[in-house]
């Protein structure tokens, strides 16, 4: 929030799964459909390290220190691992901001119970607001338009509708996920069609701000980049088989054998730093 001019937040630590670690915003690395994602060690800047930048940018500006950022964020967490092993770090870090997104890897799952899902959720929220951060939730996307993952749609606006009463209820901000128009469009989103690209991880960093309160930088960051183009039926039905072949199927094996993407990984950005503001670029 903004007093007087000034970003309020001093320390923001992101915590959740891949959404917020980033994938697959990796610098220098090409993004978008057919384009091959790129390694598992990539180093990757998403979204919330883009907020984070953002609001450095703005309290620099102000003649206030930079902000102060950490991220716990790990791949393939389901929503109760993140509140029991993120929130306690989180809170010894002491963040007066803290971004908790997370549930979307319990929703894939057909026997997951929402209900149960959001009030696991309300309590890592309680917690955190007990201690005096302003946390800043996020909602599902709509996946109207993915063959597969809309099966997940009717869960997600459940999810969705506790996201808000649980904000409302404990004075949480809400990145407004569902509602992104630009979301709709293929072009933002890599090539295994779960997570997003560069310009859609830059236009989520956009629409945090706005969830934050705070005016976006950009001020069509929610409008498609241009209208998208016809796709072939045939070319459709091709590209379906080879996505289900490189990353459905690992993916089903995955879950078969119970393992995660992220089982032996580590949060990327553990301990909260300053934020280094990138020049301004020239017109």
């Amino acid at each position: 929030m903004l007093d007087g001019g000034q970003v309020r937040w001093s320390r923001y630590v992101a915590i959740g799964d891949s959404f917020s670690e980033g994938l697959w915003d990796a610098p220098g690395h090409p993004a978008g459909p057919h384009i091959p994602l790129p390694p598992a060690d990539a180093p990757l800047r998403g979204w919330a390290d883009q907020l984070a930048m953002h609001l450095s940018q703005r309290r620099t500006a102000a003649g206030q220190p930079p902000l102060e950022y950490a991220n716990l964020a790990i791949r393939g967490r389901l929503l109760r691992p993140i509140l029991r092993e993120q929130v306690p770090v989180a809170l010894d870090l002491r963040p007066d901001l803290v971004s908790l997104v997370g549930g979307g890897n319990d929703i894939l799952r057909p026997s997951v119970d929402v209900d149960r899902l959001a009030r696991d959720l309300e309590a890592g929220v309680a917690r955190l607001r007990a201690a005096g951060i302003d946390v800043l939730l996020g909602t599902g996307m709509d996946a109207a338009g993915s063959p597969l993952v809309r099966a997940t749609r009717a869960r997600v606006g459940v999810f969705n509708a506790h996201v808000w009463s649980i904000a409302r209820r404990h004075g949480a901000y809400v990145l407004d996920l569902w509602g992104m128009r630009s979301l709709s469009d293929w072009r933002m989103w890599s090539d295994d069609r779960i997570h997003l690209t560069k310009d859609g991880h830059a236009r989520v960093a956009q629409a945090a701000l706005v969830g934050l309160g705070l005016a976006p930088d950009v001020p069509d960051w929610d409008e498609p980049p241009a209208p998208l183009p016809p796709v072939p039926r045939l070319a459709q039905v091709r590209d379906d088989a080879r996505w289900a072949k490189v990353h459905l199927y690992p993916w089903a094996t995955r879950r078969l054998h119970g393992t995660s993407s992220g089982a032996a990984r580590t949060a990327k950005r553990p301990e909260a730093t300053p934020v280094e503001v990138e020049p301004a670029r020239e017109a």
